[in-house]
């Protein structure tokens, strides 16, 4: 992370940086300046004028909101609120205004891609995620991948919109109640780091459904969860840090064309007494001299 930015830092105050425009175009690789990684919003942003006037609407709710945070500080009670064995619900679909709280997206989304999907709720308040998925690649001699499906949570935000983390330290276990359609899935959970070097940090793991009419309740360790970023695993694997969550998405993307399904009762974490394994991947300390370190 430094070593990057001391080099941005270099490059920048170089007297040779105005006659090389390669070296500008290097710079690129130093710093992110998109959180977004190139992807842009299209939709049409509002005026000034509706902004405030939203704002104002909203004044009400958000102060409602802030009062509750308060309440919520001084009645924190750590030994009732976390019992072992106890599944806390963070996201479940009650109505269809909890499906506010996700966006759905695809490859078709950015002209990348032929996938659709949605996220729809059924006639007995589980969350469908739905839709077909298809690896033909655009013939537009850029992209060379296509086929994935994403749902994702908003970003986590306290009163007046500020934006917050969900902290998660006391719980080791993400708890999930499905029926799929036996596709394999990918859990992921963001954690959005505080520089450019860790925008993209993603934990992830699989979810194997079974298929069939039955449901099933899926308990999976923080520990098993492994690190990538845009899409890469990285070589250096670090525990998840639970205190700095961001998002929660489920992706499909194995490859195999066609319609896919999976519903979803409830999302939520658990602390298990019993799981004591802390990280479950080994890591090990190379020479300096070896690449990748």
């Amino acid at each position: 992370m430094f070593p990057r930015q001391l080099t941005f830092k270099l490059l920048k105050n170089s007297s040779q940086f105005n006659y090389f425009p390669t070296t500008q175009r290097l710079m690129g690789l130093f710093h992110e300046s998109d959180d977004k990684g190139g992807y842009k919003d299209n939709r049409k942003k509002p005026s000034t004028t509706q902004f405030i006037r939203e704002g104002f609407k909203e004044l009400k709710s958000e102060i409602k909101l802030w009062t509750e945070e308060v309440k919520d500080r001084f009645d924190y009670d750590p030994l009732i609120v976390f019992r072992s064995g106890e599944t806390d619900v963070v996201w479940d679909f009650p109505d269809e205004e909890s499906l506010k709280q996700w966006v759905v997206t695809s490859d078709s989304d950015n002209n990348e891609g032929y996938s659709k999907c949605s996220l729809t709720l059924d006639q007995n308040k589980n969350a469908l995620f739905s839709g077909v998925l298809d690896t033909r690649v655009p013939k537009d001699g850029r992209i060379k991948r296509a086929g994935y499906c994403n749902i994702k949570t908003v970003r986590h935000r306290k009163s007046f919109k500020r934006e917050a983390f969900l902290d998660w330290t006391a719980y080791n276990m993400l708890v999930m109640k499905v029926r799929g359609d036996g596709r394999s899935y990918i859990i992921n959970i963001h954690t959005r780091g505080y520089y450019d070097l860790m925008w993209n940090d993603v934990y992830s793991y699989v979810l194997y459904t079974r298929g069939g009419p039955y449901w099933q309740v899926t308990r999976l360790p923080f520990s098993k969860f492994f690190l990538s970023s845009k899409g890469r695993i990285q070589d250096r694997q670090f525990p998840l840090a639970t205190d700095k969550v961001t998002n929660f998405s489920i992706s499909l993307g194995d490859k195999v064309n066609g319609p896919f399904s999976l519903e979803v009762q409830y999302i939520g974490v658990e602390f298990d007494p019993d799981h004591r394994e802390e990280f479950a991947y080994e890591l090990y300390q190379a020479d300096k001299y070896i690449v990748g370190v």
